[in-house]
């Protein structure tokens, strides 16, 4: 995919990513930092896949969502965190028009599927809580991979829009983007024809893909706090909050941050605050789910600790 030429007659051919800090002092520390959040959420997910795979307890279609949102976050956080560690290494900061573009359409890939995961644990919560006697049925293996495979398609087509229809908008200079990795607005801000089209369209396929699976997740929790509170004893509508809480702290997380990033497009110039709001979508994330869902998850705490033990007998 090549860059159109803009008006006076030159395309952007690379961009320079100014990263997170100019202060070279500070790079070094930002490399260890990032370094280590890297391989912790790396590590972190890749013991949820090992505990749901050697717990027969989590052999089910909560953890089998779970263990696909593991594999996403540790793929979102690939996508962005080791190139801008090359970078910084290297001390280089430009990055080719096509290899923008490509990170742009793997990140929204992810996030993509992220969100529609999302959507269908809350289904499967629905669906335990409020209709268990057909749960089983309603939520059986083929149906889990069918929810998958439709997460994967919906994700795809958004994705491959967003990329298609950047492609086509003319950037002719400045090429400088304030930011470490490449996504909408940084673009957006960068280009010498107009975004109108764009950005209505970052906003309308946003409100499809984003805002119907956020409408069906509050459904699906109005529905269970409903039958939640139905509940007599106090021991029991406990236990069926608790393993709500941990999806719904992902999801209240996953759409502030997104709709803080995504929708401020009419911002004249994008902050230091953008940034910071890059570093929760694509480290912090994926990096607290792992914690979240096993904080108070004994089931997956045991596991854990079974294959954190089995490593050590292996060592």
């Amino acid at each position: 995919m090549q860059p159109k030429p803009g008006a006076n007659g030159t395309a952007v051919t690379e961009f320079i990513l100014l990263g997170l800090v100019e202060t070279p002092g500070l790079r070094p520390a930002v490399f260890v930092l990032f370094l280590l959040a890297y391989l912790v959420t790396v590590g972190g997910n890749l013991s949820i896949l090992a505990a749901i795979l050697v717990e027969p307890k989590l052999h089910t279609p909560m953890y089998f969502f779970l263990g696909n949102l593991s594999v996403l976050d540790i793929g979102c956080i690939t996508v962005t965190v080791p190139s801008m560690l090359g970078r910084l290494l290297s001390h280089k900061r430009t990055v080719p028009y096509a290899a923008c573009l490509s990170q742009l359409f793997f990140f929204h890939l992810l996030v993509g599927v992220d969100c529609f995961l999302l959507t269908a644990m809350a289904y499967d919560r629905f669906l335990a809580i409020c209709r268990p006697l057909t749960y089983s049925t309603r939520m059986s293996p083929t149906v889990q991979r069918i929810l998958v495979a439709v997460s994967w398609a919906c994700a795809f087509s958004n994705a491959l829009t967003h990329t298609v229809a950047i492609s086509t908008l003319n950037f002719c200079g400045p090429s400088v983007i304030n930011h470490f990795y490449c996504d909408l607005p940084q673009l957006f801000q960068l280009s010498c024809s107009s975004t109108q089209l764009n950005e209505l369209l970052l906003f309308g396929v946003g409100f499809i893909m984003a805002g119907t699976p956020l409408a069906l997740v509050v459904t699906s929790y109005i529905h269970v706090a409903a039958a939640v509170l139905q509940i007599r004893s106090a021991e029991g509508r406990k236990k069926a909050f608790s393993t709500c809480g941990s999806h719904l702290t992902v999801v209240a997380i996953f759409y502030g941050s997104g709709i803080f990033n995504y929708m401020r497009l009419g911002s004249a110039k994008l902050s230091d605050k953008d940034k910071a709001v890059g570093i929760f979508n694509t480290v912090a994330n994926p990096m607290l789910n792992p914690i979240i869902y096993s904080l108070r998850n004994p089931d997956v705490q045991g596991a854990l600790w079974r294959v954190i033990k089995g490593r050590w007998s292996l060592a």
